[in-house]
Parts: C-alpha cells; sequence; structure tokens
C-alpha cells in the first residue's frame, strides 16, 4: 500500500466540524441470516434456515450513517412512502446522532425495502426480494424535494447525490441542486446511476464503479490507463472537475480535469459482504473533501473504509476509529492500544480475553534498554500464552531499585517500545517494588521470569499455582545487562 496519511488525526479533527447534505433514494435493508438446509422439493433452489435478521437503514442512507459515523454531520433529504417501512426508516434515522433529516412523504408508492437472504456459514447471499416502485417522482414531489433541499444547501460544506434511480433525483432536482450548489461556491459529489452523464452537468466529482463507466463511456475500462483514456470526454460532456472509477478489488482510479491521474491500489482485505461499499466510498471522499483533503489523500481516506466496510456483514458502516486503525501503520497504534491509561482498562481487557477463553501470560521488568535479553525473554513468554501482559516498574520504582541515576528513559518510553514489539498485548506500568498486586488483579494462567530466577524465587508463583496456573523459567541470552550497557554507554567499563 502507498504512504498512509501523515496526519490523520488533524484531518479526523476538521472532518469532525463540517456538514454534508446528502440527496439521495433511501431503502430499508433487511438481511435474514441462517444456514441451507437442502434442496426445494418444489424447485431446484437452496432452502435457508432463518436463524436471525437485521434492518438497517439503506441506500442514499446509508451514505448518510457512514458520513455520521466518519464524525460529520450530515443534512438528509430522501424520500418515503406513508407505510410501515417508511415509518421505520424516520424512527432510525431520528435516532442516529449525526443525522438530521427532512423526508419527503409520497402516499403513491411504497418504500423502497430490500430483503438478502444470507448463508450464515459461507457469507454468501442466497436470494434478494425488491419491494419498490422505479419511477421518477411526479411533478408535485419533485417542487416538495427541491423546497426541501434548496434551503440546507448554505447550511453544508460539500452537496453528495446518490442515485440510486429509483425516483429522488429527476433531472429537475438534479439540475436545481447542482446550480444551487455551485452559486454558493459548494463542491458537489454524485454518485450516477444515469448512463447520461449531462444531467450532471457542473458536478465537482462523479465516482461510478467500473461497470457504470464502461457503459456510459462505452469502454472497456479494464486498466486505469484505458480509464483515463475514456474520461476525457464523459468529463467534457459533464462539466466536473473529476471521475472517480472504483474497481472493487482492483482499487480506483481517479482522473482530474487538470493533472495526472491517480491509482490507488485495493486494501487486502477477507471480504464477507459488500453491500453497500460504493455508499462508504462516497461518504468517505465527501467527508475527506469538505475537510480540505486533496484527491490523493481523499481516495486513500475512500480506499480504506471501503476495506473496513467490506470485513463486514450487512449494510455497514465505518467508524472514524476504524478507519483510523486501518489507514496507520501498526506501529503507530500500537502505544495507545497496548499501553494501559485508562481507570478499568486493563480489567475489560482481561474480561473479553477470558469469555474468548484465551491463556493469558504474565511478566515483568524495569526495561529500562530494551535489549536481545529482553527480547528472548518476551518471544518465549508469548509462545506459552495466547495473550502476554508485561508489567512495568514505574520511574519512581525503578530508582528505588537501581538508584537515582535510572531510569535511563521514564516510563513512558520504555512502554511505547515494548508496546511496539509484537510479541506484547498489553503494557501494565506498577508504582510498588514488586508486581504482587498487579498479579492478583490479572490472575494470569502462565507467569514467566527469566532463568536465572528459581521457582521460589518468581514474586507471585504461589497465586498463580494457587489458581491452577504454571511458571515458567526462560533461560537468559549471555552477555546482555541493561546496567552493563549504560556503563558502558558511560565509559564506566570497557
Amino acid at each position: 500500500m502507498a504512504t498512509p496519511i501523515l496526519d490523520f488525526d488533524a484531518l479526523a479533527q476538521a472532518i469532525s466540524g463540517r456538514t454534508v447534505l446528502c440527496i439521495g433514494d433511501i431503502m430499508l435493508d433487511e438481511f435474514v441470516y441462517g444456514e441451507v438446509s437442502r434442496i426445494s422439493p418444489e424447485a431446484p433452489t437452496p432452502v435457508i434456515a432463518a436463524q436471525r435478521s437485521e434492518i438497517h437503514i439503506g441506500g442514499a442512507g446509508n451514505v448518510a450513517r457512514n458520513i455520521a459515523s466518519l464524525g460529520a454531520s450530515c443534512i438528509f433529504v430522501g424520500l418515503v412512502g406513508e407505510d410501515e417501512a417508511g415509518r421505520q426508516l424516520a424512527s432510525a434515522l431520528a435516532d442516529y446522532a449525526g443525522i438530521e433529516s427532512a423526508l419527503v412523504c409520497d402516499p403513491s408508492r411504497p418504500t423502497t425495502r430490500k430483503v438478502r437472504f444470507v448463508s450464515e456459514h459461507f457469507s454468501t447471499h442466497m436470494l434478494r426480494a425488491d419491494w419498490e416502485q422505479a419511477q421518477a417522482a411526479s411533478d408535485e414531489v419533485e417542487t416538495r424535494l427541491i423546497g426541501a433541499i434548496l434551503p440546507q444547501i448554505a447550511r453544508a460544506d460539500i452537496v453528495l447525490l446518490s442515485d440510486y434511480a429509483k425516483g429522488v433525483l429527476t433531472a429537475r432536482v438534479i439540475r436545481h441542486t447542482i446550480d444551487a450548489a455551485r452559486q454558493a461556491g459548494k463542491p458537489v459529489i454524485v454518485d450516477p446511476k444515469s448512463l447520461n452523464w449531462a444531467i450532471y452537468r457542473g458536478a465537482t466529482l462523479l465516482t461510478p464503479n467500473r461497470k457504470e463507466f464502461a457503459e456510459a463511456t462505452r469502454s472497456r475500462a479494464d486498466t486505469p490507463q484505458s480509464i483515463v483514456d475514456a474520461s476525457e470526454d464523459v468529463m467534457r460532456l459533464a462539466d466536473c472537475e473529476a471521475i472517480l472509477v472504483t474497481q472493487g478489488e482492483h482499487g480506483m482510479t481517479l482522473v482530474p480535469r487538470h493533472g495526472e491521474a491517480i491509482h490507488v491500489p485495493a486494501f487486502p482485505v477477507k471480504v464477507r459482504d459488500v453491500s453497500g461499499a460504493g455508499d462508504t466510498v462516497a461518504a468517505a471522499l465527501a467527508v475527506s473533501i469538505a475537510a480540505g483533503a486533496d484527491w490523493d489523500t481523499a481516495l486513500r481516506i475512500a480506499s480504506a473504509a471501503a476495506a473496513v466496510a467490506v470485513g463486514k456483514q450487512g449494510t455497514a458502516s465505518v467508524s472514524a476509529g476504524e478507519l483510523r486503525r486501518k489507514i496507520l501503520p501498526h506501529a503507530t497504534l500500537a502505544a495507545e492500544e497496548k499501553v494501559v491509561s485508562a481507570q478499568g482498562q486493563l480489567e475489560a481487557q482481561l474480561a473479553e480475553w477470558k469469555r474468548e477463553g484465551l491463556r493469558i501470560g504474565f511478566t515483568n521488568g524495569c526495561f529500562d534498554i530494551l535489549h536481545p535479553g529482553h527480547v528472548k525473554v518476551l518471544t518465549a513468554a508469548r509462545a506459552a500464552c495466547d495473550r502476554l501482559i508485561v508489567g512495568l516498574n514505574s520511574d519512581a520504582s525503578v530508582q528505588r531499585l537501581k538508584g537515582a541515576d535510572r531510569p535511563v528513559q521514564d516510563e513512558r518510553a520504555r512502554a511505547e517500545v515494548l508496546a511496539a514489539l509484537e510479541a506484547v498485548d498489553l503494557v501494565v506500568v506498577f508504582e510498588e517494588d514488586t508486581p504482587i498486586d498487579l498479579i492478583r488483579r490479572i490472575t494470569p494462567s502462565v507467569l514467566v521470569k527469566g532463568g536465572d530466577y528459581t521457582r521460589e524465587q518468581v514474586v507471585g508463583h504461589e497465586v498463580v499455582e494457587g489458581a491452577g496456573g504454571v511458571v515458567v523459567l526462560v533461560d537468559i541470552l549471555q552477555g546482555f545487562s541493561t546496567t552493563a550497557l549504560v556503563q558502558r554507554a558511560r565509559g564506566e567499563i570497557k
């Protein structure tokens, strides 16, 4: 993967102050999960034994969910029928933090509803049943939609049109929205469905998938270069600044009207469900651009968000925290994720690991200057358990044990170095001279110490063995000592 975002936290902070006006076709997504039990005797189709179901805000409503979950505010305008599905969507949107909805009700049409039957074990979609009326809104409903949209443009930093071709984004609604947004100086992103891109004329960015782009441009669109070659004419037709073509596992290609094309490969990820991945991409682009990101940064944010979304079941939204963990390298996240800093964090993590039936190990030390001897003990300790907790002497504790001129590194620095090691799952700083109180809190299954100790000398052995655990002594690596390294660095020994 290419270079990650250097200052994701600053971008996330900027996103939190932005508002996206999202307009489009909302739908009720229902997922029925179960197992294929047999083949139907009436027809050669699988029979699913339903076990559970989930209901989600889908379509353009899922774009709104993603905008809010990524940290921005969303004003959503959509169309529902006067039915139970419409009431469910209105209630769900009202309860969703960060979304302010303005739903137009059309009693003449049903709320779009999609029910997907999914094999739980294989995460395979077996069947989808749709209830919808995929017709353009009437003149009267168009007028009401435009009346709901136009007053909100001044409040928004960016406008996003999510077109599912269910009737909201008519040519008239699109034209009024884009013209008003351009007059107000607000960028417009369009996730298009119509093959006639002239109706989106004046939008800032169009985001078709590869199939939609190929049909609209009558091109193969099977390589980044072929996408670039086919983009020139349609960009002129649509009078847009850029076109972004999403290509699933083949990544994304953005062709700007001025400048070089940008291709971002997809993150390697185990795909569970692609439902709503395009919604996540559109939302991530909108919040990033609203926050001032350039094309390259916005694409990388969108690619990472899509990777998170397809790893989840159902129509999924992505949080800023999940996005951050996907984008930033592991070492960047290690300290904040592994070093216990909050009250109750240790107990919460222990409870989670014990629910999963994991074998918890513990070792401790000052770890003032990390050397190969430490690494050997830590890796051996991790090999003896499923999760390894390291107890780290505080600065005051090290001074009492080693002298006034120690530690060389403060406890935060020592904790961050330990956290960066793959073998270490959690670091806990303790103030006492021994970790006995910490061991009682953890009650590990495995207590590990270097082989220069005997079993009876290991602090906490009686606690661990009394609870059915074991003490493991690891042969130390000769020739390595923190004290000797410090003395050699100071010229006290050679």
